[in-house]
């Protein structure tokens, strides 16, 4: 089968295109990797603080027993307590530095915080409490609302600890228990122990020479100053009136807040050292009459119809039919005209490529067609493939530029180059700045136990950090030999979805259920064999070369550890390369198997 006689021709040069994304991704490699980024630790510490919940009550220390510690009170610690009540575990706690559930929902606060996903398929468990969003694409502030609902909905407040950082976990081989430390002055135990810290948990700061000279007003995306800004995550930020703001990043968080900036700021200044993707949002108020009619289980369709066109695979219909499915549908167009007969890797690679080009050509021309600007439109144009970077969604972003207050400062790759007392430098230009905000992300390619903040002790003193000093090492992705009686949840060699609460989800089952089987067979601690945890490893090799080439061809960000894919890999070191939906049916035949393999109970 030949690929040159496909179904659609495009308008375009594939060879100038493809010229031209290497050309981008080299301008952006830096040899420092993630050290191009400080630690929030020492004198920067301040930007880790919760401004949302200032007072921090004095409580006496515990030094009781719990069933279960939860690490975390996202999605993850909301799903796998859901999880382990329905298998009768009564004694669930979970841990939190937040003053409340919630996660990234509780931390991301800041103006036009809102999910990239479709609410029905994103808030996991609507069916099961009995809820319906308001809208498609639902702000934060009603995610976060709806995850206290569902910690109150499975009794999850009852033994919570929040305000408190676990500082370290230590196992006892005697008592086959976890002896759990925190800042609190906690010592408890823990018969099993799930971390659940998140996949972008830990903000991150850009190492710029002269950051810690900067005299003016400072914070992070996810630590939102709402005391000096004024307004709310609705937007109103009437104390930005007469201050000249910078924001440094233009990744997601960064798309959402920029035009509430905008609105309220004497004057924004947008630093960008990589453009993102920004397609149409198109958000919708929830239609009633639908919502009444939906079948029971229709939730788990929609989930699953959107996860396998997003993964490539095909579906009668396009259930959510947004912006991240189009590219599926484009895909079509470039098969071999008798794509009916069995398509070879070489033909589907090569339709996979010209599908992206179209699509990334449509969106570097919705910039043409809103900005008015024309070197500001071509700065703000990405030349890379689409899931190089996680794309983004919004109808107000592009148009912020148009209006006469708001400058973008295009680093062309670079990034910003220092900072004074009082302004942020690009090449020989300086721009003076009351406020910076930092819209710079979240560790990734780090250790595990940075990113978590605390170290994991294991049997005879192994340490998890050390362990996982090059990437994570476990079976399925859930445990990791000498850590007894511990599970993963996140990017641990598992499947990736852009849906992040499908991979919750499914997680949250495997183990609750090795949990319960555990207890079910009178056993007290389970652990993976040395022999499943490298087949798992070797597993993982084999298939991560599917995606191997393709990121290393990308322009750096977290997703490909910085453009250092062979060093450690980042996110994607950690994320099984056969795709989301052939990992779940791994865990899940090995679930209906019901023999357990490559754990020993005991």
């Amino acid at each position: 089968m030949s690929v040159d006689t496909p179904s659609h021709r495009p308008d375009f040069d594939p060879d100038v295109l493809r010229d031209k994304y290497r050309e981008e991704r080299d301008k952006r490699l830096r040899a420092d990797g993630n050290d191009q980024y400080i630690e929030v630790t020492d004198r920067f510490a301040h930007f880790l603080e919760d401004p949302f919940a200032p007072d921090r009550p004095a409580r006496e220390p515990l030094t009781d027993e719990v069933e279960a510690l939860v690490v975390g009170g996202g999605f993850g610690g909301l799903l796998i307590g859901a999880q382990l009540r329905r298998q009768g575990f009564d004694s669930i706690r979970i841990v939190d530095k937040a003053s409340d559930v919630g996660g990234t929902w509780y931390w991301n606060r800041y103006p036009g915080a809102q999910c990239d996903i479709e609410s029905y398929i994103y808030m996991p468990l609507l069916e099961e409490v009995g809820y319906m969003p308001q809208e498609k694409y639902s702000f934060g502030d009603e995610i976060w609302a709806y995850t206290r609902s569902l910690a109150t909905e499975f009794d999850l407040y009852r033994d919570a600890c929040f305000q408190t950082g676990v500082t370290e976990l230590r196992w006892d081989d005697a008592a086959a228990m976890w002896e759990v430390s925190t800042d609190r002055g906690d010592r408890f135990r823990a018969r099993y122990v799930i971390q659940a810290t998140g996949v972008l948990n830990r903000p991150k700061l850009p190492a710029v020479a002269g950051i810690e000279e900067f005299a003016g007003h400072t914070f992070h995306t996810s630590r939102w100053d709402y005391d000096y800004t004024g307004g709310g995550p609705g937007g109103g930020l009437t104390k930005l009136g007469d201050k000249r703001v910078g924001i440094i990043g233009t990744g997601a968080s960064a798309i959402q807040c920029v035009p509430h900036l905008a609105e309220s700021a004497q004057h924004l200044y947008v630093f960008q050292r990589t453009p993102s993707s920004v397609d149409v949002r198109g958000n919708r108020p929830t239609d009633p009459e639908w919502a009444s009619g939906l079948a029971p289980g229709w939730q788990q369709q929609r989930i699953t119809n959107f996860n396998v066109l997003v993964s490539g695979g095909a579906q009668e219909e396009d259930l959510v039919n947004d912006a991240w499915t189009d590219l599926i549908g484009r895909l079509a167009d470039f098969l071999p005209k008798d794509s009916a007969s069995a398509v070879s890797p070489e033909d589907a690679a090569r339709a996979s490529e010209m599908a992206d080009f179209e699509k990334m050509e449509s969106i570097r021309a919705r910039v043409d067609a809103i900005v008015a600007d024309r070197a500001t439109a071509d700065a703000l144009k990405p030349y890379y493939r689409q899931f190089c970077k996680r794309p983004c969604f919004h109808d107000e972003y592009l148009p912020a530029f148009n209006r006469p207050n708001v400058t973008l400062v295009n680093t062309d790759g670079e990034g910003v180059a220092r900072l004074t007392a009082h302004a942020v430098v690009v090449g020989d230009q300086t721009y003076e700045v009351d406020c910076l905000i930092f819209a710079s992300g979240f560790e990734v390619g780090t250790n595990w136990s940075r990113r978590a903040g605390f170290e994991t002790i294991g049997r005879g003193g192994r340490r998890l950090g050390e362990k996982w000093g090059e990437g994570p090492r476990t079976f399925h992705g859930f445990q990791s030999r000498d850590f007894p009686n511990m599970f993963f949840m996140g990017i641990t060699q598992t499947g990736l979805t852009p849906n992040n609460t499908q991979m919750l989800s499914e997680q949250a089952q495997h183990i609750a259920y090795v949990l319960g089987e555990c207890t079910r067979r009178g056993g007290t601690v389970v652990e993976t064999s040395e022999q499943a945890e490298a087949d798992w490893q070797a597993e993982m090799q084999r298939m991560a070369l599917a995606t191997k080439d393709f990121f290393e061809a990308c322009t750096p960000g977290y997703y490909n550890n910085e453009g250092h894919i062979s060093e450690n890999g980042g996110l994607l070191s950690s994320v099984y390369g056969g795709g989301s939906e052939a990992f779940f049916k791994i865990i899940r035949d090995w679930r209906d198997a019901g023999t357990l393999d490559g754990l020993e109970i005991t």
